[in-house]
């Protein structure tokens, strides 16, 4: 039903993007993206961090995403303009202005982001010039903007699919950043998704959370909760399909397509956690509730001493029970029950009989799959995340070094 696509942000009809070199990192990386829509009555939709400390484009995007209809995103890497106090506020504005006048539209009509280094102003010559370079340059070549939007990460993020809503074709893409300080808090990292559809604009924000808190809420690197973290979508219409609201019958088609795309982005972020030499699916079920699911999974998958076993291909399932049980999700201890792959390595409570080579050569393999089930009820959850490994204290050691 959904269709894999090339394209990422630009896959949909009616957006172009761009992705440039402006001085702001080191050896002439892309820095500034630019990702447009040429529909002026683009319908916008967002989610941002729940971090107090977020950062001056947080405060200033969601005034934009609340008063007007988003039509462009802004974006800067190398520098997270956070804790930057009035001069970091005016420069996130300036951001929104300089693109507006590039772009020839109302600056209100921009979503700002940026990510990087936390504590330092913007260097605004470079941020200009890479803006109006943007701008410029616009094309249908999303792993530019990909490529902008990274900081320790090693690879672009896109994806995007097509599919049927009713009679018409329509289609999402999306791209995202994220490497460390990755822990879910509404979506530690940065996402932004397009889409032809036509969509009527409270459903649209109401359909990106529920998407969001499925997706990029169930990943974790290492348990920290950016300052910067935001999703953005901007719906240009261009598909001609008729709107879906909430209580209409293709709404469930428009939004299971969306969470796709967001579901196959968070994944690719939790491979790609900084030092990561696994990828971690943890599932929880017998959960009294999805919340209690939820809780449980991300004990497991943000404890250190799991991680760090997991990196050892070490299947000291001790650990995961000892995180569980410190998680304060509801269980029966009698009826714990953990696997390791397709290894049951704890049964009612206590070790299975089990060949631990079995485990251990599940450890060896690039993705590891983790299960549990807490013996209470029948809800579940399942979170994603990655190993810790040295080299995950180096990146972070090193990052401004």
């Amino acid at each position: 039903m959904f269709t894999p696509i090339d394209g990422g942000v630009t896959a949909p009809a009616g957006f172009a993007a761009a992705g440039v070199a402006a001085g702001i990192k080191k050896a002439q990386k892309k820095d500034v993206a630019l990702i447009v829509s040429q529909e002026p009555e683009t319908v916008g939709a967002a989610v941002f961090t729940t971090n107090r400390m977020a950062a001056a484009p947080i405060t200033i995007s969601k005034r934009h995403v609340a008063g007007a209809a988003p039509q462009a995103i802004v974006v800067n890497s190398g520098n997270a303009n956070a804790c930057t106090g009035p001069e970091g506020l005016s420069d996130a504005v300036a951001m929104a202005r300089i693109a507006g006048e590039a772009l020839r539209i109302d600056p209100h009509q921009v979503i700002v982001a940026s990510t990087g280094v936390i504590g330092t102003p913007l260097p605004m010559d470079a941020i200009e010039l890479g803006i109006r370079q943007a701008a410029a340059n616009l094309s249908d070549e999303s792993h530019l903007a990909a490529e902008a939007i990274m900081t320790t990460d090693t690879f672009p993020k896109q994806f995007a699919v097509e599919f049927n809503l009713g009679t018409d074709m329509v289609h999402i893409g999306g791209i995202a950043k994220g490497s460390g300080m990755i822990r879910p808090d509404m979506a530690t990292m940065l996402a932004f998704l397009t889409t032809d559809a036509a969509v009527e604009r409270a459903y649209l924000q109401a359909a990106l959370a529920r998407v969001v808190d499925g997706s990029f809420n169930m990943i974790t690197v290492d348990g920290e909760s950016s300052t910067n973290d935001m999703v953005a979508l901007l719906a240009s219409g261009w598909a001609q399909n008729e709107p879906p609201t909430a209580r209409h019958p293709l709404a469930p088609v428009f939004e299971d397509g969306l969470r796709l795309v967001c579901t196959e982005l968070a994944k690719m972020i939790a491979r790609d956690g900084e030092g990561a030499t696994k990828f971690v699916e943890v599932r929880v079920t017998g959960a009294l509730n999805e919340a209690e699911a939820k809780k449980a999974a991300l004990a497991v998958a943000n404890s250190p001493l799991v991680k760090t076993a997991l990196f050892a291909e070490d299947p000291n399932w001790g650990r995961i029970a000892s995180a569980v049980g410190a998680s304060g999700a509801m269980l029966e201890p009698e009826k714990l029950s953990i696997a390791i792959g397709d290894v049951t390595v704890a049964g009612a409570g206590a070790a299975a009989d089990y060949d631990e080579a079995d485990a251990a050569a599940h450890l060896e393999e690039n993705e590891v799959a983790i299960g549990v089930d807490l013996g209470v009820g029948s809800a579940e959850a399942t979170v994603w995340t990655c190993d810790l490994s040295y080299d995950y204290v180096k990146i972070n050691a090193e990052y401004r070094t």
